[in-house]
């Protein structure tokens, strides 16, 4: 028996309709989250540029 997921907004179990979330409420504020950048990437100045980000 496989462990079962729980959402990773509030932690609820997942729903197989809005897999991984529990409900769309929960699905639209993991969107929210990307479309506002509270889902960031780290990145540090000092890191090497590849030429083809300047094009």
């Amino acid at each position: 028996m496989a462990a079962e997921k729980k959402c990773p907004v509030c932690g609820k179990p997942s729903v197989d309709k809005f897999k991984p979330f529990c409900s769309k409420r929960c699905a639209d504020v993991d969107l929210n989250r990307w479309l506002t950048g509270s889902y960031v990437i780290p990145a540090r100045d000092d890191e090497p540029r590849d030429e083809s980000d300047t094009e």
